[in-house]
């Protein structure tokens, strides 16, 4: 019987963002098929002596699937290694189709996006109370088009925080969009580039009429997450909206509410 391919995420960049699934898996592994330079680091600490191991940045999808369904028919694990998350701007359903096809089994191990590194690195938060509750996971139109309705105005019209992926080269036309829907030029912008990757992450902090240019003096034209949010800067506000989970006003299944609201006027 032919072997189990998994799609494994590893994560950001560190090696130790992996999940614990995840590693075993590269543990038993008897190949490995990892996306590049970005996860070579996890694919050769953790695989053991012996393990197949090919990297993937020169092969075609057609190659990929073939090494992999070959590579399932002599291994019992194969894994192939991505960055991030495989289901976030991966190949994943056209790498597991043909799997299918050929009869080779398959699965899934989530990974860390860059998105919440990002933010983790930085200090800040996706979302808060009666700030906003919503994030998009976006990018700017290149060579991939946006479905009709997801250009980057309409979404940013929502006022949410957006997290933009694969655009840092295309920085000048976030920029046009966000003012395009009504954010204001000094609106807090954050870029970070290779979140959590040990030595080599860099964080930069900005307005929407400033970040591009401060991109520029960081040389920072690759690999980088940009967040524009109203929640960005949080920790140095004066007044927050507590969250109600916690208030002591609120009760739930837990925890019975341990002041009254007539007692906090």
């Amino acid at each position: 019987m032919p072997g189990t391919v998994w799609f494994v995420g590893a994560g950001p960049g560190d090696p130790e963002l992996i999940t614990v699934k995840g590693r075993k898996l590269l543990e038993a592994a008897g190949a490995v098929l990892f996306a590049g330079s970005l996860v070579d680091r996890a694919a050769t600490l953790f695989t053991p002596e012996g393990c197949e191991i090919r990297d993937s940045k020169e092969m075609t999808l057609d190659e990929m699937t073939d090494w992999l369904i070959d590579a399932a028919r002599r291994h019992g694990t194969v894994v192939r290694l991505q960055t991030g998350d495989p289901g976030l701007y991966g190949a994943l359903i056209e790498m597991t189709r043909p799997l299918s096809a050929a009869g080779i089994a398959w699965a899934v191990v989530p990974g860390v996006s860059s998105a919440m590194a990002s933010m983790a690195a930085a200090g800040e938060t996706l979302t808060l109370p009666e700030v906003t509750q919503t994030v998009i996971l976006t990018r700017v139109a290149g060579r991939t088009p946006m479905p009709p309705g997801e250009d980057l105005e309409a979404l940013a019209a929502h006022k949410t925080t957006l997290c933009i992926y694969l655009s840092i080269t295309l920085l000048h036309k976030v920029q046009e969009a966000l003012i395009a829907a009504g954010w204001a030029e000094d609106a807090p912008m954050l870029v970070v580039q290779k979140a959590s990757w040990p030595g080599e992450e860099k964080i930069v902090r900005g307005t929407l009429a400033d970040i591009k240019r401060k991109c520029q003096a960081e040389k920072i034209a690759s690999q980088a997450m940009i967040v524009a949010s109203p929640t960005l800067g949080a920790a140095d506000w004066t007044d927050l909206a507590r969250s109600k989970l916690y208030d002591p006003t609120f009760s739930h299944r837990f925890r019975k509410a341990s002041v009254t609201t007539e007692n906090t006027k």
